[in-house]
Order: structure tokens, then C-alpha cells, then sequence
């Protein structure tokens, strides 16, 4: 075998296990690619299902928020069914004189008072004259009660806005009594408001026009910073902040809004004096304004006022007497 063919069988071999190698490395590189993908497929899956899950939870929390607040807006008659059907069978026997004193109570709106004996589904129970009250939660406060637990043994008061005798359906209302309390309480508050009074009281809020200042009487008003003091006061934040006791005067009341002032308490600062009269500058050396003449030349100065009372009687002739046009 001559030397040319040893090399060329040689070379072809040599090409072979290249071939043979760039083979295998094909297959390794793609195997790892395809496990590669599986694990990334894998976990996109892992991440969507997970992303899936939070998103259906979320939504579910709203759909069971979306539930409750409909549930406290829309109360009716209708939510309420249960419980009355259970005061119905519940309830002691009841007399005429009772229901009628339940149906003036419902003409009157007078507040009763009473205690919350206990909690159910959409409000809590309370009991008058023996006879089990119905009051809805959105009935219970004058504000959300998260938990209607927090009032059960409380004492207070309540007005009655359902009362059926033949159903023997009693329900009350612990809101609309504390409104109308609170409304009683602020016009006798309103009513020691009147202008001139001093009173008591403690910055609320400090804005930049003035602050808020609530008095002892539960009333707030607004101390201008034009009323704050004599001295002058470039923003309320300077002199005032949350929380400072004040003595102020009320200076107007208007449509239920209260102006009150502190500067009106203060000794009113003394008026700077004018210089003596001989001290003062002398007028005649002033400058006489453009266009006027000097106070000298004014007062020498006559003033004519006429009134025509007849009509001119002088002809063309008359004028020309007497003149020689020669």
C-alpha cells in the first residue's frame, strides 16, 4: 500500500470520529435543550397555576366583601324573616295595651331604653315589656359595627320603626334615637352660642387660613388668622397647633357656623401720636399737586353761580349803535 493511500484512509478515518463526536455532541446539547424546556414549561406551568389560585382567592374575597356590603345596604323585611318568625313564637302573649303603646311609640318616635340581649344573623335582640325587639345592624350604632358581639349587654336607647300587632313584628332603631339625641344635644349647644359670648376651647385643626377650634360645649367654630391676634400673624401654623387651650369670643353666627375671634380679647394697641402741630412740616412748603392751583390762589378765588331767569331782548341794531363804521 503506497504512503498516499495510508494517509488518505487515515484522514477519512480521522473525519469519521470528528463526525461521529459533533454527533454525539448534537444529541447531548439537544437532549439538554428539550430538559431545559421541560423544566422551564414546568415551571411557567407551576407559576400560572399559582398566579391562578391568588387570583381566585382574590376574587372570591371580593365577590364575599361585594356579598356583605350588600347585605348591610339593602337590609329589608325580607332579611329579617327569620327573626321575626322566631319573636313570634318566642315571645310571650302580648296584650292590646302593649302593641298600643308600640304603635304610639312608632307616631311619637320617643326613645325607649333598652339592652342588647343578644346577637343574630343581620343584628342583635333586644327585649321591651317582655316582647322581643328585632334591630338590624345597620340600626344597632350610629356608625359600621364591625362586630355586633362588642354590643351584646349594652344599655341604651332606641325608637321604635316597626310595629305590626297582628304579626307581632317589633323592630327598633338604635341609630335614629343617638341622631336625634346628638341633634337635641348641638341646638342646646347652638343655642349658648350667640354673639358676644366668651367661652373655652381647644384647637381641633390649624389651616392656612385660620383653625378650627372646638369649645367646651362640643360646638366648633373657626378663629380666622385675621382674628388670631393684633400682632401680625403670617400662617396660623406660627402661633397655633393641635391640641392648645384657647379663650375666645364669638363675633358671628350664621347658618349654624360660628366665627369666633381671640384678637377681640386683647388690649387693642395704642394709636402712634401725631407730631404737636407746630412740629408738623408746613403746607405752604409742600409741592402743589399737577394741575392745581396753590391753596392761596384757591381761596382768592371766586366761585359764580348764575341762574338764567329771562330771555335776551338785545337786537343787531342795538349792538351797532353808536358805532361808526366810516
Amino acid at each position: 500500500m503506497s504512503e498516499v493511500t495510508e494517509i488518505k484512509e487515515e484522514v477519512i478515518a480521522k473525519a469519521e470520529e470528528v463526525k461521529a463526536e459533533v454527533a454525539e455532541k448534537v444529541e447531548e446539547a439537544k437532549a439538554e435543550i428539550a430538559a431545559k424546556a421541560e423544566e422551564v414549561k414546568a415551571d411557567a406551568a407551576e407559576k400560572a397555576e399559582a398566579v391562578k389560585a391568588e387570583v381566585a382567592e382574590k376574587v372570591e374575597e371580593v365577590k364575599a366583601e361585594a356579598a356583605e356590603k350588600k347585605e348591610e345596604v339593602q337590609e329589608t323585611m325580607a332579611d329579617y324573616k327569620n327573626e321575626l318568625e322566631a319573636s313570634l313564637k318566642q315571645g310571650p302573649p302580648t296584650s292590646d295595651p302593649v302593641w298600643a303603646r308600640f304603635e304610639e311609640l312608632l307616631e311619637s318616635k320617643e326613645p325607649i331604653p333598652v339592652k342588647i340581649d343578644s346577637v343574630v344573623k343581620g343584628g342583635v335582640i333586644a327585649f321591651v315589656d317582655g316582647v322581643r325587639a328585632f334591630i338590624p345592624a345597620s340600626k344597632a350604632s350610629t356608625s359600621h359595627v364591625d362586630d355586633l358581639e362588642t354590643l351584646k349587654g349594652k344599655e341604651t336607647e332606641a325608637v321604635v320603626i316597626t310595629a305590626e300587632k297582628n304579626g307581632k313584628k317589633l323592630v327598633l332603631s338604635v341609630r335614629d334615637a343617638l341622631k336625634k339625641k346628638q341633634a337635641a344635644n348641638r341646638a342646646a349647644a347652638m343655642a349658648e352660642c350667640v354673639e358676644g359670648a366668651v367661652m373655652e376651647g381647644t384647637v381641633d385643626s390649624v389651616m392656612d387660613y385660620g383653625a378650627f377650634v372646638k369649645l367646651d360645649n362640643g360646638i366648633s367654630g373657626l378663629l380666622h388668622v385675621s382674628q388670631i391676634s393684633y400682632e401680625r400673624v403670617k400662617t396660623p401654623a406660627d402661633v397655633l397647633k393641635k391640641g392648645d387651650r384657647l379663650t375666645v369670643k364669638i363675633i358671628a353666627v350664621k347658618d349654624g357656623k360660628i366665627s369666633l375671634s381671640k384678637k377681640a380679647l386683647e388690649e387693642a394697641p395704642a394709636r402712634k401720636e401725631r407730631a404737636p402741630r407746630e412740629n408738623r412740616p408746613e403746607r405752604e412748603n409742600r409741592e402743589p399737586r399737577e394741575g392745581r392751583a396753590p391753596r392761596e390762589r384757591r381761596e382768592r378765588e371766586e366761585v359764580f353761580n348764575y341762574k338764567e331767569t329771562g330771555k335776551a331782548t338785545t337786537s343787531l341794531g342795538d349792538l351797532l349803535n353808536g358805532i361808526n363804521l366810516k
